[in-house]
């Protein structure tokens, strides 16, 4: 059991034929069941050619049809982006994972905007995120495999690196994840935490949560709020902001990592998630331990 990806998963990439997609689509397709799961490559000026026995098509429309693929992953350069989102959400596809970092915001505000008004039921991940990984079943995004392990434990995070971190004390702790989900660092995103936590806390294979937040916008706030109301003591999480020594009006890392007006520091989020039973800790190297402890 897992949440949003498992070994069957059927997935397309979306920029295949780049360095970037040929490299993680090589690695993903190594890794686990991957080889069964990455079915299909899209460039529109490269249809009917293949990589690595991966048979690219014009369009994802076209993919779904000869493969029935469910899940896209996004490596196209930041301008045409927004517009491979689009497209993926036009084929209604159930997952979309945009690796790509340094998309316009106005574009994305765009195709969020034009997914609302079509009702699309297409769950978006990122952009600028590290991807989704279900260990030893399925991984679609950038993350090295190798420090997953499979186990009860979901990740959720804005940060790649952090995410990784949060995993490898997990393994070398000998718990292992469910599903790690890497949401991005961008203003303007899809999976929030607190949709991911609520996949999490209605997942029978999962039995606590370690989640990493950034300074930064209101998610955290509301995702804890939410856990406060809808799930408090159903299961623990461990929870980590980064940017604690970050100071306002200054963007940290990501585009969306910065405070203002006051709000979105990362006190203030920390405070917030102790209020609503949530344990904290200002060590990103504590995470793995205090989790062990709290289970």
């Amino acid at each position: 059991m897992s949440i949003l990806i498992d070994k069957d998963t059927k997935v397309v990439t979306q920029g295949i034929t780049g360095k970037t997609g040929q490299f993680h689509t090589r690695m993903c397709k190594e890794y686990a069941n991957g080889a069964n799961c990455f079915v299909a490559g899209v460039n529109p000026r490269k249809a009917g050619e293949s990589f690595e026995e991966i048979p690219i098509y014009a369009s994802v429309r076209e993919a779904k049809r000869e493969h029935g693929v469910t899940a896209s992953v996004i490596y196209v350069p930041p301008p045409f982006a927004a517009a491979a989102i689009w497209e993926a959400v036009e084929a209604e596809m159930d997952l979309v994972i945009c690796i790509t970092e340094g998309i316009p915001v106005k574009d994305m505000v765009e195709v969020k905007n034009r997914m609302r008004a079509a009702g699309s039921k297409t769950v978006l991940c990122g952009p600028n995120c590290p991807g989704i990984i279900t260990p030893d079943e399925i991984k679609i995004g950038i993350m090295p495999g190798h420090v997953h392990k499979k186990g009860r434990v979901g990740v959720v995070s804005r940060s790649g690196t952090l995410t990784y971190e949060a995993v490898g004390q997990l393994t070398d702790l000998g718990l292992g994840q469910s599903t790690a989900v890497g949401i991005g660092g961008d203003p303007i995103n899809g999976l929030k935490p607190k949709d991911v936590l609520k996949l999490f806390m209605d997942d029978p294979e999962t039995d606590a949560v370690i989640w990493i937040g950034e300074i930064g916008g209101s998610d955290e706030e509301e995702a804890a709020r939410w856990y406060a109301e809808e799930c408090r003591n159903k299961k623990p999480v461990v929870g980590f902001i980064a940017g604690v020594t970050a100071p306002p009006g200054k963007r940290m890392g990501h585009a969306g990592a910065i405070i203002s007006g006051g709000k979105g520091t990362a006190q203030e989020k920390l405070s917030i998630m102790e209020e609503c039973g949530i344990h904290t800790t200002k060590n990103p190297a504590e995470m793995g331990d205090l989790l062990k402890s709290v289970l």
